[in-house]
């Protein structure tokens, strides 16, 4: 019929290459665009919320149709499979930056991790070991078994039919952009970034970073820092002026019974100033010891700033100095072996940059020992706080009478 009529085959023609223009939305090409942030940005959502918080970390529930939207969601986005993601985030945080870390740039280097960092993720996830020792609790229904797993292809395939079915020709563009999403964000710039430039909150053993204090494009996950400090915590934001949308939208779906949060970061309480330091106020200290050694560094970076004012006034060399305000607060292994010389200079030639260095030290090894019992424990503190408070620098004493109001 078609072929035997010109203006059959015209409208034909006309209506083929409008659908494959525009697709069966008929959208424009930045209309198309915005849909590819919508939907990449539901994949970063899918991927920090139920892959990362509530299947790596079990540190909130889900209800079981907002969790297999997650899965059904990352199968046609991504072709990542639960078990493969959790196992693999798992051992990265029980092998950070040390041999057999996934993909810690400090192993592997900041080029290979940031440009190659979804070969790294593709190479262990065929390592059956660490799918074995580090992939329990994971969903093992028949949709998992069946369709899911090792179908990773037929999911993105079927997006790809989607995309260009929805928005014709430029839909191969927004599948391209989502298939490059999580390999850029994801594995190269948190897996990357976020172990190499950036600021830290808190002397974790392992050199993760905060990339940005507004967690916004990759879902809160730029609070890498604060991730490592806290793993088990829902909430990835920790000071006043962060933001992490992943915890906005968790918080949204607590707010209907979609989950349920199982842990946050501790907070220090704080009430009236003991006597003496007591055995609470030790368990206290031991719990929040991130936040205690963030506020001391607080402490020394001052410190540092009224001693960099004396050298000043008396234009003296303030080389050192600037140098130690930078990164004296930081643990030894943290700071470049180069600058170590003029940091050693500095608490040479400032006696209480060099006591409480000595004193840090001294406070960390409360909580780094592992012979001593509660009761001796006790006892050093409320030895440690006498001699800060008999130091005669201000903010020792100030910094001890605050621990001593401390309570768990």
């Amino acid at each position: 019929m078609i072929a035997s009529d010109p203006g059959l085959l015209v409208v034909f023609w006309d209506g083929l290459v409008q659908f494959l223009a525009n697709g069966l939305t008929g959208a424009t090409w930045w209309q198309a665009m915005i849909a590819a942030l919508v939907m990449t940005h539901i994949t970063i959502a899918s991927v920090t919320i139920y892959l990362h918080r509530h299947s790596a970390h079990r540190s909130l529930d889900l209800h079981p149709v907002v969790s297999h939207f997650f899965r059904f969601w990352l199968w046609m986005t991504t072709g990542m499979v639960t078990k493969e993601w959790t196992a693999i985030h798992r051992k990265h945080h029980a092998k950070c930056e040390h041999a057999g870390d996934p993909h810690s740039p400090v192993v592997f280097g900041i080029k290979k991790v940031f440009f190659e960092g979804s070969e790294l993720y593709r190479a262990e996830a065929k390592n059956q070991e660490t799918l074995d020792r580090y992939g329990h609790n994971t969903p093992d229904d028949w949709v998992e078994r069946q369709i899911y797993t090792g179908r990773s292809r037929l999911g993105v395939s079927l997006m790809l039919i989607l995309n260009v079915s929805l928005f014709g020709a430029i839909g191969l563009t927004v599948w391209a952009i989502q298939m490059a999403w999580i390999p850029i964000t994801a594995a190269g710039i948190i897996n990357g970034i976020g172990h190499w430039w950036g600021y830290r909150n808190f002397e974790a053993a392992d050199a993760s970073t905060n990339v940005s204090p507004w967690g916004i494009l990759i879902g809160g996950e730029e609070l890498h820092n604060n991730h490592h400090t806290y793993p088990t915590s829902a909430k990835l934001s920790v000071k006043p002026y962060e933001f992490d949308i992943g915890w906005m939208y968790i918080t949204m779906l607590k707010s209907v019974g979609l989950a349920t949060v199982k842990k946050l970061p501790p907070k220090m309480a704080y009430g009236a100033v003991k006597p003496v330091a007591d055995e609470k106020t030790l368990e206290a200290i031991i719990a929040n010891r991130y936040e205690v050694m963030a506020g001391y560094a607080r402490e020394m970076r001052a410190a540092c700033q009224r001693e960099l004012e004396g050298l000043k006034a008396r234009s003296a060399d303030v080389g050192p100095l600037q140098v130690a305000r930078r990164w004296l607060h930081r643990d030894h292994d943290k700071v470049p072996e180069a600058l170590l010389p003029q940091l050693a200079l500095a608490r040479a030639e400032h006696p209480v940059l060099d006591k409480m260095v000595t004193m840090r030290e001294e406070l960390r090894a409360l909580w780094s020992s592992t012979n001593a019992t509660r009761e001796q424990l006790a006892t050093d503190l409320q030895a440690w706080c006498r001699r800060a408070e008999d130091s005669g620098i201000a903010a020792l004493r100030d910094f001890s009478i605050r621990l001593r109001s401390a309570h768990a």
